[in-house]
């Protein structure tokens, strides 16, 4: 379990983190959502102890992650979104001396997301497409077989029928001995993938909360018209998808552009709701 509490950080004079708490329970797929710039890929360096809390803490298993001990590195991967390589390396090999560090490392596994996501792993970074590098560092990340896996923007540079196989690969490592954090401002790529959300602003936690959580709060309606007493409203083709609160506990499932936007619109109203 990754435990966060009264978290304050801050590049030089500029704030990022005030007093935050958060927690990241195992077998879930966490979205960690919010715009270019408000902290989430240092939340994520914190988490795995390349950046040192100037106040509160953050523990892992109850390990504190900046000490950086042993067995809190083989246990924990975390994927930037941009990463210096060694173009004249092939991500076999790449992988091969990076999974030395980790206890359950499976090359078979690495082998067989190359496979799935159409990529071969005998072929040079320097050789392939960005989106190419991108993948095979996304397999490379995945057969570490670490418990705790921190991917930050990991769609940026993928194609359409590529982040449908990200997707697909991701929910298949998901299991309850597992704790996944995907960090994305490309709220749509992760649709039906992450439960619970968090939506984080500059200093401030927006929205902490599971899908079934959400739906109970929130309505997200398809009509012609706009409402009035929409949260957030987006011209569709053919009318209007509207969020409203969900007065009259109707069934609909979540649309997370439009749950992004309502959050951020009206950040107070909908805290309020879910406190």
């Amino acid at each position: 379990m990754i435990e966060i509490k009264n978290l304050g950080f801050s590049y030089k004079r500029v704030p990022v983190f005030d007093n935050i708490s958060l927690s990241f329970d195992k077998g879930c797929i966490y979205g960690l959502l919010g715009e270019n710039g408000v902290g989430k890929t240092t939340l994520l360096k914190i988490i795995s102890g390349l950046q040192r809390p100037l106040a509160g803490s953050c523990t892992v298993d109850g390990v504190d992650s900046f000490k950086r001990q042993p067995s809190f590195l083989e246990d924990i991967v975390f994927l930037p979104d941009e990463v210096r390589l060694p173009h004249d390396v092939t991500p076999a090999k790449y992988v091969g001396e990076w999974g030395r560090f980790y206890k359950n490392y499976s090359q078979g596994v690495f082998h067989e997301l190359m496979h799935e996501l159409d990529v071969d792993p005998d072929k040079r970074f320097r050789e392939m497409s960005y989106g190419q590098v991108k993948k095979s560092l996304i397999c490379c990340a995945l057969s570490l077989g670490t418990s705790y896996v921190l991917l930050d923007e990991p769609t940026n540079g993928l194609d359409i029928p590529s982040k449908s196989d990200f997707r697909r690969i991701l929910s298949k490592r998901a299991d309850e001995n597992t704790c996944i954090i995907v960090s994305t401002h490309q709220v749509k790529d992760v649709e039906n993938l992450i439960d619970p959300i968090i939506i984080i602003t500059n200093n401030d936690v927006l929205l902490n909360a599971s899908v079934e959580e959400i739906t109970k709060h929130l309505y997200f309606e398809y009509g012609a018209a706009k409402r009035d007493d929409a949260l957030y409203s987006e011209m569709l083709p053919g009318g209007y998808m509207n969020v409203v609160r969900n007065d009259n506990a109707e069934e609909s499932l979540v649309n997370i552009e439009g749950l992004f936007n309502a959050v951020l619109k009206n950040s107070r109203i909908v805290k309020s709701m879910f406190q």
